[in-house]
């Protein structure tokens, strides 16, 4: 995408959801990110035309891409949710520990992608924008089993929320001088 031209990335993924504030269906807006994938696309040789050997990713999520998506869900009458998103490996869901483990170290949300795609792209030097769909919620002393079924039903019903965002973007993105 770099060698295309492509200067900034909308990601939306499904992810579960760890803050008991956040409910099914929910969009939340990704800060920052915690890698336990046990990967990295970096690793190997660099490739210096696509980017510095070691990115910096204190900034991996881009504000003004966040800010133009908080007046979209303003605009949409969205009640858009804000926070960390951890991506793990996969492809089993996650246990009640796991989940303790999760919220302790500070995540609102879970998933199984997106992480590796935001490092790559940072590397590349892109603006990043996440999007999380909330399909399920994880509640470690009452757990509820997720099917995949239940969580694409859901990732179904919010997709009007994330494609009136998505045009709100499309349609402002250069109204706004990005970071």
């Amino acid at each position: 995408m770099q060698e295309l031209g492509v200067q900034s990335l909308i990601l939306t993924n499904a992810a579960g959801g760890l803050n008991l504030t956040f409910t099914t269906g929910d969009i939340m807006i990704i800060r920052d990110h915690i890698n336990l994938t046990g990967a990295n696309p970096l690793v190997g040789p660099n490739e210096e035309s696509w980017g510095v050997r070691f990115p910096d990713m204190t900034r991996a999520y881009d504000a003004t891409l966040a800010a133009l998506a908080e007046n979209a869900g303003r605009e949409n009458q969205l009640n858009l949710k804000s926070g960390v998103y951890v991506g793990l490996k996969g492809p089993s869901l996650e246990t009640p520990a796991e989940i303790r483990f999760l919220k302790t170290i500070g995540a609102d949300a879970v998933g199984l992608s997106t992480v590796q795609e935001v490092i790559a792209a940072v590397h590349a030097g892109m603006k990043v924008l996440g999007l999380s769909t909330i399909t399920n919620i994880n509640d470690p002393d009452k757990p509820a089993p997720a099917t995949v079924e239940e969580i694409i039903a859901v990732a179904e019903a919010a997709a009007p929320k994330l494609e009136s965002i998505i045009c709100y973007l499309v349609e402002h993105i250069d109204d706004e001088k990005l970071s």
